[in-house]
């Protein structure tokens, strides 16, 4: 061990961070993880420099805006408003947006940032499922990401109703709506959160609190346990020659990782500024402040929270009876068991896939999509119930656009609502079966060339290419789920959730491609070394 003392600023600087904190453990084992190069992965980073981005930008709106209903007459520099009485909340948002030097500016960028860091979740968390990236050991890490995306709505949606425009006070209204519709406790909620009757006096600053305080640090506390189990399980990666369960091929967090990350942050930083510069985003001017006695036409919430106001506008209004004397309005609170029932569905399915193939081992290794089908078409069918809602949200404005019947639309949408999901999962699991035997066929037979040759006898046949060994190994290494049938338990007995579990496993995994072994292979090259004789070479698999 060297006892000879640092002589330059820098060194003297390490040296007593390096005393005090040991701060080389730390930067020596993380500096160490590696990390596997794929565009996919990028995914996550894109989420974590876009809410850096909403984190800073916020930072600025906050030391602006108030938040605040106290009441005033307009007299700043947008003329059409001048005179009109609106909120403090509103007042110091058109503030930001005309007075403050590069408000408007800083503004966009918060909400494009925001926008782009829930789509950016949302794909990764897409990402994760279709992949089996969330099997073990890494279903918590999936309990963290859900979390995330919770958070992540409820962030867009608090930020979105602070300003107290025509556009977020109608969402408010809905909020409102479906509150007082949950029974016995729903009027006090509303109540308290509102602060008196709808729309309340104390709505903004209690949004604001949640906006800037409460769900960003959740927020922060999540993504640092997640990056925490992302370096304790190390990276999934996809399979390939050389890939294994036990290690990880890419490239260590310093230099390489890191320096490549700071880079992508500074691209992900410009392309939001230039959309935040060319593209106006939620022109609360054009809106002007909340009035909740007249109902607006033509407003939908961003598209994250939109599915749910979607399920609202498209449930029947008569699905609503009593208990005891209770009103249970079934027509408004539904909305919230089909939130419930979509996350908690996401919350479960690590532990529900694991228990369906009995399956206790560690996965580092990423399934192929179209190698797990009936995975990949439970997720497309989630993907169509979530557009079709989505879709439903805008049905007054899709109806005036094509000039069709409002009612035909929500009938539509309805109909789209039960069998769109079960139309996606068959179609889904067919291709994925169907490309599967494709890749079968490619690795026995090879590529074909579109090459016809004629053999000495006068047989024609396509030229086919031997496929390289990284392709050939993507073809035919991977598991493919089997069948689990009932097995007795350690008293010989078959239980009926044994039997139920059975029944599952098969109705999801009895339906396969098996993978082309090394039997087969070789099977394969030697059939055609013996009918194509000299000329295997050319026309071999």
């Amino acid at each position: 061990m060297s006892t000879s003392q640092p002589t330059t600023t820098v060194g003297k600087l390490a040296n007593f961070t390096e005393s005090r904190v040991g701060a080389s453990v730390l930067v020596r084992e993380f500096g160490r993880k590696i990390f596997p190069s794929h565009w996919s992965f990028m995914l996550g980073e894109v989420a974590l420099y876009s809410f850096v981005i909403v984190v800073l930008s916020g930072t600025f709106l906050t030391f602006f805006f108030h938040p605040a209903m106290g009441e005033l007459h307009y007299e700043g520099p947008w003329v059409p408003l001048r005179g009109v009485q609106i909120s403090e909340a509103y007042n110091s948002t058109l503030a930001i947006s005309f007075e403050i030097r590069g408000g408007l500016f800083i503004r966009q960028m918060h909400h494009w940032g925001a926008l782009l860091f829930v789509a950016a979740l949302s794909l990764h968390m897409l990402r994760v499922f279709f992949t089996g990236a969330f099997r073990k050991p890494r279903e918590l890490n999936w309990v963290v990401g859900v979390f995330l995306v919770i958070l992540a709505m409820a962030a867009g949606f608090t930020g979105y109703s602070l300003p107290d425009d025509l556009l977020s006070g109608n969402g408010l209204r809905i909020i409102d709506g479906i509150l007082k519709s949950l029974p016995l406790v729903g009027t006090y909620i509303s109540f308290f959160l509102f602060g008196g009757e709808f729309p309340g006096i104390d709505i903004v600053s209690r949004l604001y609190t949640l906006h800037i305080m409460i769900v960003p640090a959740l927020l922060i506390a999540l993504i640092g346990i997640h990056l925490m189990f992302v370096v304790v399980h190390k990276h999934t990666q996809w399979p390939g020659a050389g890939h294994t369960e036990k290690n990880v091929v890419g490239e260590p967090v310093l230099p390489t990782f890191a320096a490549k990350g700071g880079g992508f942050f500074f691209l992900i930083f410009g392309l939001i500024s230039v959309i935040s510069a060319l593209f106006t985003i939620n022109p609360i001017w054009n809106y002007g402040p909340y009035d909740p006695s007249p109902v607006s036409a033509g407003t939908q919430p961003d598209w994250y929270i939109g599915w749910a106001d979607g399920f609202l506008r498209i449930v029947p209004g008569w699905f609503e009876f009593y208990i005891a004397g209770w009103p249970i309005s079934f027509n408004i609170n539904s909305s919230v068991l089909v939130l419930g029932g979509v996350f908690g569905a996401m919350f479960v399915y690590p532990f529900f896939e694991a228990w369906l193939m009995k399956d206790k081992r560690e996965h580092h290794i990423l399934d192929r999509p179209r190698n797990n089908p009936t995975r990949t078409a439970i997720g497309v069918a989630g993907i169509i119930f979530y557009c079709n809602m989505w879709a439903a949200a805008s049905g007054d404005i899709i109806a005036v656009f094509f000039q069709m019947s409002l009612n035909d639309m929500i009938y539509i949408f309805r109909t789209l609502f039960f069998l769109g999901p079960i139309i996606g999962y068959i179609i889904t699991k067919r291709m994925c079966l169907a490309l599967q035997r494709k890749d079968r066929e490619v690795a026995l037979h090879g590529r074909e060339t579109a090459n016809i040759i004629r053999l000495p006898h006068g047989e024609f046949l396509e030229r086919h290419e031997a496929l390289p060994p990284n392709k050939l190994w993507k073809l035919t290494a991977f598991e493919s789920p089997q069948y689990v049938p009932a097995e007795p338990n350690a008293d010989g007995k078959i239980t009926k959730l044994e039997k139920f579990r059975a029944r599952l496993s098969k109705f999801f995994f009895e339906d396969r491609v098996a993978p082309v072994t090394k039997t087969e292979l070789e099977a394969s090259h030697h059939d055609h070394d013996a009918v194509e004789g000299s000329d295997a070479k050319s026309i071999s698999h």
